[in-house]
């Protein structure tokens, strides 16, 4: 338990380096494959529609073309919110998109989930399985001040 706080406690500290030109993360990333990409991306979007509001009309999210199980899976269940999703940069002049990033990271046999905007950043640990992937920690929320 411990060292899973020291995990979160310097994913915290390092996700607040990051500014709105640079949503990206150096850290390598983890194959999460499955049914496990399927609940974890469900359950980060989820999350995050709670906490950008109702998908609508203007509500455009863009995100960088990844062919991962789990960035497909995050677009799939973001647009099942109702949420319009680019991937390849064509938005049209009037629209400005969310932009958003994400992260899939492997400590001590768990995953660990990030997703970021400009004005939030969530984070979860989970526990991948065969059927799935179960929560193992409570969500974290870091809100941005705006410019």
């Amino acid at each position: 338990m411990r060292k899973l706080f020291a995990f979160f406690s310097a994913a915290a500290l390092l996700s607040g380096c990051q500014t709105a030109d640079a949503l990206t993360t150096s850290s390598p990333a983890v194959a999460v494959t499955g049914p496990a990409a399927n609940a974890i991306a469900g359950d980060m979007a989820s999350r995050l529609a709670e906490r950008i509001g109702p998908a609508g009309a203007t509500t455009t999210i863009k995100m960088e073309k990844d062919t991962s199980d789990f960035a497909t899976a995050l677009e799939a269940a973001l647009k099942g919110w109702g949420y319009t999703v680019v991937t390849d940069g064509k938005i049209a002049k009037d629209v400005k998109p969310i932009e958003l990033s994400c992260s899939i990271e492997g400590f001590d046999g768990q995953v660990l989930a990030r997703l970021s905007t400009s004005s939030i950043a969530l984070g979860r640990a989970y526990t991948p399985t065969a059927a799935g992937a179960t929560p193992a920690s409570p969500l974290s929320i870091m809100q941005r001040n705006g410019d």
